[in-house]
């Protein structure tokens, strides 16, 4: 599993995994000590509360910079998503074009309860335009924070899908950086050889939107033949890439902050992306002090 799908999983999962820390410290069963669930529920609320306090003030203290003029570092841009040139990434439900997507496939139990199946999501760059300029987003490692879901149920299972949309407005906090047109080493056959295989296994690795491109016969496989179709769509999205960026002035990147820093993608406006954080760090401080007293009052009756 990638680095990306743990970290949203974690920020996912953990109000899920505090729910079930406090079940556990009051179950009633005989025998069972209530301090280690409490003091697991006391770390995590204040890794949660931390967390999203720094997120916070992130958001509101890192002004708006115009990609035209941005100074190379951490910086906060909004704009238009667009999607790069060649072939478009298709959202695996519908298979219409998408700038991203995230599915999340749960599959209904013998009490009829969902349980998750599994959780994937699009690594594909797009480009974000503000209007004095465009540059390449690179999600991978983003926290994405996007408010457009579709439910759809069908076999037994339940797809939950998160997207953003060509034209959609787009908020980016990460690192900022202008490459000159020929960085990238783009030119050579060695260099084109290796960004063909990067891309082909970039594309292997998203079983979902590989079957919706390639999977001619709606057989869910990838035969001979339609794997040479890729090849090709591979090369030509490869050439026109490279033919935009040699033609490009500048090409503008942003990505994940080599500090550590956090790195979100959002359809929503700072505002309000600031006021959630703001909201979860509130509720994790109400577990903090919640599970801090609990413990406190376990000290004296040598339940610790």
């Amino acid at each position: 599993m990638s680095p990306l799908l743990l970290r949203d999983r974690l920020g996912l999962s953990l109000p899920g995994l505090q729910f079930a820390l406090l079940a556990w410290a009051l179950h009633p069963e005989l025998g069972r000590p209530a301090w280690p669930p409490l003091t697991l529920l006391l770390c995590s609320a204040l890794f949660g509360f931390w967390r999203s306090l720094r997120h916070a003030r992130l958001v509101d203290d890192t002004p708006t910079a115009r990609i035209a003029s941005a100074a190379q570092g951490y910086a906060e841009l909004r704009g238009r998503g667009q999607p790069l040139a060649g072939l478009p990434l298709l959202s695996p439900l519908n298979g219409l074009p998408v700038l991203w997507w995230r599915l999340l496939t749960e599959k209904q139990n013998e009490k009829g309860k969902w349980q998750q199946e599994s959780l994937e999501q699009s690594q594909a760059s797009f480009l974000l335009d503000d209007g004095s300029g465009s540059c390449l987003v690179d999600p991978e490692a983003a926290e994405i924070l996007v408010q457009r879901r579709e439910v759809t149920e069908r076999d037994g299972r339940r797809y939950t899908l998160w997207t953003l949309l060509p034209h959609d407005p787009v908020y980016v906090l990460g690192d900022f950086r202008t490459l000159g047109p020929l960085d990238g080493a783009l030119d050579g056959p060695i260099s084109e050889s290796r960004r063909l295989a990067e891309l082909l296994e970039h594309w292997k690795a998203d079983q979902a939107g590989l079957l919706a491109r390639f999977d001619l016969d709606g057989n869910r496989e990838i035969d001979l033949k339609e794997w040479e179709l890729a090849r090709h769509q591979a090369r030509q999205q490869l050439r026109q890439q490279q033919a935009e960026v040699a033609a490009a002035a500048e090409l503008h990147v942003v990505g994940a902050a080599s500090d550590g820093r956090l790195f979100l993608i959002s359809d929503l406006e700072p505002e309000k992306i600031a006021r959630r954080f703001k909201l979860w760090a509130g509720f994790h401080l109400l577990l903090l002090l919640g599970s801090a007293a609990a413990l406190g009052r376990l000290v004296p009756l040598g339940q610790l």
